[in-house]
């Protein structure tokens, strides 16, 4: 033993954290290179995951094998079907609405002349500032936009792909677990509970979704906004998307807003989509679903930065799934980072070490 307690030849503290960052600045370089068949493959991996109970359901009623295999690749294919759809339909439906509201655009752009001139500048300067916005610039970025969507060709197939044969290994795959419980229980059991917890959470995000989707489908209906379902679906699917999700899904309404009523129906929509969302979204659904997956609210947060930054948009839609996986491969299995658990928010974890620090006292 070292001076310092540390067993003799092992590398000192500050040594194994600059290597441990070093690691991960090799792993996020290494997943951005393969970004685009690693979100999918992981987009596969949780929808077989959270469809998986409906084969094992089917199973124990003595339904064949292969009739659970198909059931959850038909179910799973609708739900892909389904997200797309509603995508490409939202952009597409923006894209044809926006040219109705020309003269509507042309006169808020004399409006936000008259009011630079109110504030001194020069006629000309506002004119110039004002003319660089165009709506058909704007139709032109969501044309971008859905091309982009329809250009995912390539990932549909590794997905449906990847689906199939995970669905195919799904039955195989849990008996192979229990035959590897026997060496490596704690492993498998922080797969196990990787797989109830990314159930979980997306079972109360696509409950709070709804009831998202349709305050906000009334609201823009209230408001005279336009297609108030196909927004309402839209803020629906945005909801995975944690803490931010519900400015996406506000920007297409918010937009028609402006162009339907002016600034002030606008700002309608901003404040009543800002209103419900802040309290379902920011402080109703991320204590529940921090309760349930046993994840802080700030871990949420920065999980979604970093795999938004690591995989792009789908990183931002797995963010709580793929951070729920490398905390059980990292922290859940592994007996030496148990201690771990508390700090990340696992309140069964904080509740488990203050029973074992609690002193015991003996019956005299």
């Amino acid at each position: 033993m070292s001076s310092n307690g540390a067993p003799t030849g092992s590398l000192a503290r500050p040594i194994v954290i600059l290597l441990g960052l070093a690691s991960l600045a090799v792993a996020t370089a290494g997943m951005r290179a393969f970004r685009s068949a690693l979100g999918p493959a992981f987009l596969a991996l949780v929808l077989v995951v959270m469809v998986h109970p409906l084969q094992a359901r089917l199973r124990r009623r003595g339904v064949p094998g292969w009739v659970g295999i198909v059931v959850m690749m038909t179910t799973i294919y609708a739900i892909l079907v389904g997200l797309a759809a509603a995508l490409v339909a939202s952009a597409a439906r923006l894209i044809t609405l926006l040219p109705d509201y020309g003269t509507q655009f042309d006169n808020l752009l004399n409006q936000a002349v008259r009011w630079l001139e109110d504030l001194g500048v020069q006629p000309k300067q506002a004119s110039a500032a004002v003319g660089r916005l165009d709506l058909s610039k704007l139709a032109g970025v969501l044309q971008n936009i859905l091309s982009g969507l329809t250009s995912v060709g390539s990932n549909l197939v590794l997905i449906v792909t990847l689906v199939f044969f995970l669905a195919i290994d799904c039955e195989l795959f849990a008996r192979r677990l229990d035959v590897v419980a026997e060496s490596r229980p704690l492993l498998v059991g922080a797969l196990r509970e990787f797989a109830r917890n990314t159930r979980r959470y997306l079972a109360v995000s696509s409950l709070f979704g709804l009831i998202v989707a349709a305050l906000d489908a009334l609201a823009l209906q209230w408001l005279a906004i336009p297609l108030p379902l196909l927004w309402g679906l839209l803020s629906f699917i945005t909801n995975y998307i944690p803490n931010i999700g519900f400015v996406v899904g506000l920007i297409p309404p918010a937009l028609l807003g402006l162009l339907e009523g002016g600034v002030g129906r606008m700002l309608w929509v901003v404040a009543v989509y800002s209103s419900i969302n802040m309290v379902v979204q920011s402080f109703i659904q991320p204590k529940i679903v921090g309760n349930v997956v046993r994840l802080s609210a700030t871990l949420t947060f920065l999980s979604l930065v970093f795999w938004a930054f690591v995989l792009g948009p789908l990183g931002a839609l797995l963010a709580v799934p793929m951070t729920l996986l490398a905390k059980a491969l990292l922290i859940d299995a592994d007996p030496a980072a148990q201690w771990l658990r508390p700090l990340l928010g696992d309140t069964t974890a904080e509740a488990a070490v203050a029973d074992a620090s609690r002193p015991t006292h003996r019956r005299t």
